[in-house]
């Protein structure tokens, strides 16, 4: 019998696991501070992204709050379906697309930019300075930061517009002109965020070796050899890290800072995914699971961009996350 339960199919595998579990539970009692520091993260991850994701449902489904989540209708794709072929569909993914873009293309090389000047400011109390100042608008609210726009670029007495008014005698409606929508809400997000961003790219910064750069300097490298063959190479997994991080939210445009922007003359550049789910789902109440479908095709494209961006980063010879 004995050499039987030797010689039985996955015998040993089930030796392992158990020779392994003890060690797992002392690990983890031994490490129990850690993972006590972790639980809070741990928790809200559970109770705010992995529960919800049970309410996608609703899509598949004709919710009905008095029938409740089990007893409404299940209509399979239906929602999907009648998005799609909405006309309002095309005019949406349009805005969401070029916010998005403006966004990628113009905002997330800034932070780099600035974080690699401050690198190389070599007098601390104007770097702090600069630091300080750059990091100040990200803590104010969208509502602060639209009011100041309102109020400074507004034809009536807005000091943009009388400065433009002295020069050239003519007014320009930038709350009100769809043109100059995308740029208003691209500057905005800028000269809030840019400054906050450098943060993670002064902390990778701050793990090069200066006698890299001591050693380069003797070998006769100027400034820019050495930031194009030390510093950036040294940050190039973080910018990538971030990089695919920012493709995973790429639909994502800020639903309070295009809500406070919008209006009825400029809804039609304006008017994004989620603002579209606000009117219709939140404002109206009476589209829940047509907004929970829109809701779920954002969420997917994110996916797939998260996943495509992985591998080409991997088949470049970089690190992903996945």
């Amino acid at each position: 019998m004995k050499e039987m339960a030797k010689t039985r199919p996955g015998a040993n595998a089930d030796t392992q696991i158990k020779s392994q579990s003890p060690k797992l539970w002392k690990r983890i009692v031994s490490n129990r501070w850690l993972y006590l520091l972790a639980l809070p993260g741990i928790l809200y991850f559970i109770l705010f992204k992995y529960v919800p994701m049970w309410g996608l449902l609703i899509s598949f489904k004709k919710y009905n709050a008095s029938l409740g989540f089990f007893a409404s209708e299940w209509v399979g794709l239906k929602n999907f379906v009648v998005f799609f072929t909405n006309p309002d569909f095309l005019m949406l993914f349009r805005n969401t697309f070029m916010l998005a873009l403006y966004n990628l293309v113009f905002f997330f090389p800034l932070p780099i930019v600035l974080a690699l000047m401050l690198n190389s400011v070599r007098v601390s109390w104007y770097k702090r300075f600069v630091q300080t100042i750059t990091y100040m608008p990200h803590f104010m609210s969208w509502v602060i930061i639209a009011s100041i726009c309102q109020v400074m670029l507004t034809t009536e007495g807005g000091i943009i517009n009388d400065l433009i008014f002295g020069l050239t005698g003519n007014k320009i409606d930038f709350l009100t002109n769809p043109r100059y929508f995308r740029g208003l809400i691209t500057v905005q997000a800028i000269w809030r965020e840019t400054g906050w961003g450098t943060i993670i790219f002064l902390a990778a910064l701050s793990n090069v070796d200066p006698q890299l750069y001591d050693a380069a300097h003797v070998d006769g490298a100027n400034g820019w050899q050495r930031m194009w063959n030390i510093t950036i190479p040294a940050i190039t997994g973080t910018i990538i890290t971030l990089l695919i991080l920012r493709l995973g939210h790429f639909m994502d445009t800020g639903f309070s800072q295009i809500f406070l922007m919008v209006n009825s003359l400029n809804r039609e550049v304006g008017e994004v995914f989620d603002t579209y789910v606000y009117r219709l789902g939140i404002k109206e109440g009476n589209k829940l699971s047509y907004t929970t479908a829109v809701g779920m095709f954002k969420s997917v494209v994110g996916l797939v961009l998260v996943v495509t961006s992985d591998r080409i980063a991997k088949k470049t010879g970089n690190e992903g996350i996945l």
